[in-house]
């Protein structure tokens, strides 16, 4: 090609662009560059095909062109460390991602983990038919020029984990998630350098997105068009939004993988010995207007100098895709992909054209026989024709049409709305006035899609499909992949063949019931015992069980389960980059979670408990056991208080009940924490910071091991002057140190109960009452003793604090005892259905154990003989049963010191009265009236 190919085009646009400007401006120098970039391109004696990210003209245009060409190299603009997985395609269900993974990283920030990129690929896609086309055909070399994914990261260190792409509007958040947080590699990301220009094109295109404009005005003009006026129109393309990119933001990092590319294709060339003539390099049209001084083979530029990779271990897969998530990492419109499929389909079947695809692919069927090649066209200048020509005017395809009309109104129908065969006709009239009123002849999808919410979804009910769903699912709908099972990790193969046993089709993405009778099948013990790892190390929704449970101490016979592995593939994929069995997965997630940074206590007893459950214990739990000794005593909170003791006590209770004797690890654990808590005992009391339950949960610790402790050599005196030196000021604090206080023997029960009838007969505390009794509640976890007083004072504080005190306490009092006392709750129930009377009767005349009762009345005469003067001589003795019969002793202070009680008992009691003066030696004499 000459250099005056595109004179007579570039000479056309500056014309114009001078006219249109009035003036000198900068259009006509953007223009004229732009030609000059075509020209460049084509001129390249290594062919150039530029493409566009899931374009079917792309992918229409590379099936042309790989037959009339049949080049025997093929650069792919792709990660160079991603080719080995292109062998895997053939066992998997198109959209699948190629996927690189790294957990452990060297050479990054160790924030930055894990790392994750992800390549889609779909069958309406340019790349894809590179990728067939080279696999399956004999002699043909396939090679990825792009830079590796360890640069990915390298060159762009601002998002070293990858940043969450824009969401679409899908219909499952989970197809939208498939690909997660991983960094989006696309070839072809043709989109404006800035959002002024891509408002004016949606004006004045009149569309709503840009998916929509470029179908419009981009897609549909070329998808029929011949090859060389694609190529010259995509490298047009790609050089406007390459010169309208401001202030060249973002292109240090473009230009530097051009470079990348060109010194890898060159290299390659050089070692092979290939023919340039007999190469095609597939790139974005953005990269095929490069002006890089790399660019070309017959440049004099110096090699681009390629860093060295980090020393961050990557690891390679493909995990399932779907349109959604291609739609969402992407930031397309929300169906864009799944009508570019459905375009493609048509194309192809208009054009005639046999699209390549894999050899044994799954849902495909073998390609056609490959023509023999074409001899090269010589290029002359297309765009001069096709920019002037008026775009062609498509009839209105009425069967196209009719059948989308119809199917959107079945559809609705199937999912709830009351659509009809006029809202067929409304939807057909309204699509061809829509296109009108947009300047196109045809309706297109959009249109379409526009008409069929206006005319069929007049209201919006909560979980029912929009119309606009069921369009895109009427269109194509979102097709999502699947990785088969030969191209699966040994990890997630070896989860698939021990789960065999089931009987369950596992790689199918509908919910699956799986249950299990160990009592009938005891075979079945070791895929209940995988599930429930699962169950730990995938998402909730993956393995659910429905009934069974699994704790320490605890089995179940019969387990009911429901399964969704099929659905998240990509999750039990991402597994396989961590190990070879789910075992290891798991040991090294405990390893790692007790050595992070912020690990606590809490959290290793935590993994303690998981490994004895799925791990079946041994040395790894005396591992993490003694890691958690180590975080309890370098803790210098005790924000993990309640944590802890839950989980130690839990952890006790199973050694007690498995083992003889306890590990050294739980010995450690328990004089450690006895130490660490009565140290930091006095502080929690006083700082505002530490909430009551958090020191109850020491208090409960303390007390609840303290005779453990002390066998292993504990001294309780630590824990006595630890308690009298602490001095709390807040109310609910102050009756925690009561309760221990209590506890330790240094105030008795009636001292506390007098304190607590202090408070309530006080008026300048009795706002702050419930305050002591929330904290007397608390109490309950270290004393547990203490139950039938913390009953008896929240009866009198029910019956005696005024309702302007007790009415706004109320509801404080039922979200305390929520939220930091749930377990102690069922403890005072029992106690007050002990304490108070069973029967609505027995409530009128029931008198509370802690109330005065009045003074018996004498009955009958006073009597004397043999046992008043025992009873006299011995006042202990019936100073005692009349405690014991609950009879007022100061009765008949006009008699004899006892002998009016002496005598009222005898008469009453006759044969306690014989008893005792038995038990005393004595002979009881009946009384005398």
């Amino acid at each position: 090609m000459t250099t005056s190919t595109f004179d007579a085009l570039r000479e056309q646009l500056t014309t114009a662009a001078e006219a249109f400007a009035g003036g000198p401006s900068a259009v006509p120098g953007i223009l004229s560059g732009m030609v000059d970039d075509v020209d460049r391109a084509l001129s390249e004696r290594l062919e150039i095909f530029p493409v566009c990210h899931h374009s079917p003209a792309s992918a229409l245009a590379m099936a042309k062109r790989l037959r009339d060409k049949q080049p025997k190299v093929v650069y792919l603009e792709l990660c160079e460390d991603l080719r080995p997985l292109l062998d895997e395609l053939r066992n998997c269900r198109l959209p699948v991602a190629l996927q690189a993974f790294a957990s452990e990283i060297d050479g990054f920030p160790p924030e930055a983990a894990p790392l994750s990129v992800v390549a889609p690929i779909t069958e309406a896609s340019a790349e894809y038919q590179a990728i067939a086309y080279a696999l399956d055909t004999p002699g043909v070399e396939l090679v990825l020029v792009d830079r590796s994914t360890d640069h990915v990261f390298q060159w762009e260190p601002d998002a070293p984990a990858g940043t969450a792409a824009p969401e679409a509007e899908t219909d499952s958040e989970d197809e939208a998630a498939l690909h997660g947080d991983a960094v989006g590699l696309e070839i072809g990301d043709l989109r404006p350098g800035f959002a002024e220009l891509e408002e004016h094109l949606l004006h004045h295109g009149r569309v709503r997105h840009w998916s929509e404009w470029w179908d419009q005005y981009v897609e549909q003009p070329l998808i029929g068009a011949d090859y060389a006026t694609y190529r010259q129109v995509m490298v047009l393309i790609g050089s406007l939004f390459r010169r309208l990119r401001p202030g060249r933001r973002g292109l240090g990092v473009e230009e530097d993988r051009e470079r990348y590319m060109w010194t890898r294709m060159r290299e390659h060339l050089a070692s092979s010995g290939a023919d340039p003539a007999d190469c095609l390099y597939v790139c974005g049209a953005f990269h095929a207007a490069s002006t890089v001084a790399q660019f070309g083979l017959d440049g004099d530029a110096e090699p681009f100098e390629i860093s060295p990779r980090t020393g961050t271990r990557w690891l390679y897969g493909l995990i399932p895709s779907s349109h959604a998530a291609i739609e969402a990492q992407f930031g397309l419109a929300s169906g864009s992909v799944s009508i570019a499929a459905a375009t493609w389909d048509k194309a192809r079947r208009h054009a005639r054209v046999t699209p390549y695809r894999l050899k044994g692919q799954k849902g495909t069927r073998e390609p056609a026989k490959t023509p023999v090649p074409a001899p090269p066209e010589p290029v002359t200048d297309r765009l001069s024709g096709f920019l002037a020509a008026p775009p062609a005017l498509d009839a209105v395809d009425e069967d196209e049409l009719l059948g989308w009309c119809t199917g959107i109104v079945r559809l609705a129908r199937r999912n709830g709305y009351l659509a009809s065969t006029a809202d067929a006709i409304a939807v057909f009239e309204t699509s061809v006035l829509l296109a009108g009123l947009r300047g196109r002849r045809r309706p297109t999808p959009y249109d379409f899609q526009d008409a069929a919410i206006t005319c069929i979804e007049k209201d919006v009910v909560p979980g029912r499909r929009d119309v606009r769903r069921l369009c895109e699912i009427l269109l194509g709908g979102d097709r999502i992949g699947q990785v088969g099972y030969d191209a699966l990790p040994p990890l997630a193969r070896d989860v698939l063949d021990r789960l065999a046993p089931l009987g369950l089709d596992l790689e199918k993405r509908t919910i699956q019931r799986a249950l299990i009778d160990l009592g009938a099948r005891p075979e079945l013990a070791s895929c209940s015992q995988l599930l429930w790892i699962l169950r730990h190390l995938l998402p909730d929704d993956a393995v659910r069980p429905i009934m069974g449970s699994r704790r320490l101490g605890e089995r179940s016979i019969q387990e009911s389960w429901d399964l969704a592995i099929g659905r998240n593939q990509r999750s039990l994929i991402e597994l396989g980059y961590e190990g070879v069995s789910v075992e290891q997965v798991l040991e090294q997630r405990l390893r790692r979670a007790v050595h992070a940074d912020r690990a606590t206590a809490s959290g290793a007893l935590d993994a303690v408990e998981q490994s004895l459950l799925y791990l079946g214990g041994g040395r790894l739990t005396d591992e993490l056991g003694a890691r958690a000794v180590e975080l309890l005593s370098a803790e210098r909170t005790v924000d993990d208080a309640p944590e802890v003791l839950r989980r130690m006590r839990r952890l006790l209770a199973h050694y007690r009940a498995t083992r003889p004797a306890l590990p050294r690890w739980c010995e450690a654990f328990v004089t450690t924490g006895y130490a660490h808590y009565c140290t930091l005992l006095p502080t929690a009391f006083t700082d505002d910071d530490t909430g009551v339950r958090q020191v109850a949960a020491m208090l409960g610790f303390l007390f609840g091991m303290e005779s453990l402790a002390l066998s292993f050599g504990c001294d309780h005196a630590q824990l006595e002057l630890a308690v009298r030196q602490s001095h709390p000021e807040a109310p609910a604090k102050v009756a925690l140190l009561w309760a221990a206080s209590s506890q330790l023997g240094l105030l008795s029960q009636a001292d506390l109960r007098t304190r607590y009838d202090d408070l309530l007969a006080n008026p300048l505390i009795v706002p702050t009452f419930p305050q002591y009794i929330s904290g007397f509640v608390q109490a309950l976890e270290p004393v547990p003793a203490l139950t039938p007083l913390v009953v008896e004072v929240i009866s009198k504080a029910f019956a005696r604090l005024p309702d302007t005190v007790l009415l706004p306490w109320l509801p404080t009092l039922i979200t305390t005892l929520r939220d930091n006392a749930r377990e102690l709750v069922p403890v005072l129930v029992r106690e007050a259905g002990r304490t108070f009377p069973g029967t609505l009767a027995g409530v009128d005349t029931w008198v509370p154990p802690w109330s005065e009762r009045p003074a018996p009345a004498p009955v009958g005469p006073v009597p004397s003989g043999p046992v008043a003067d025992l009873l006299a001589a011995h006042p202990a003795s019936y100073e005692a049963v009349a405690d014991l019969l609950g009879y007022d002793r100061t009765a008949g202070a006009a008699l004899r010191p006892g002998e009016a009680e002496a005598a009222a008992l005898s008469v009453r009691h006759p044969e306690t009265a014989e008893a005792v003066a038995a038990l005393l030696g004595c002979t009881a004499q009946p009384a005398s009236p």
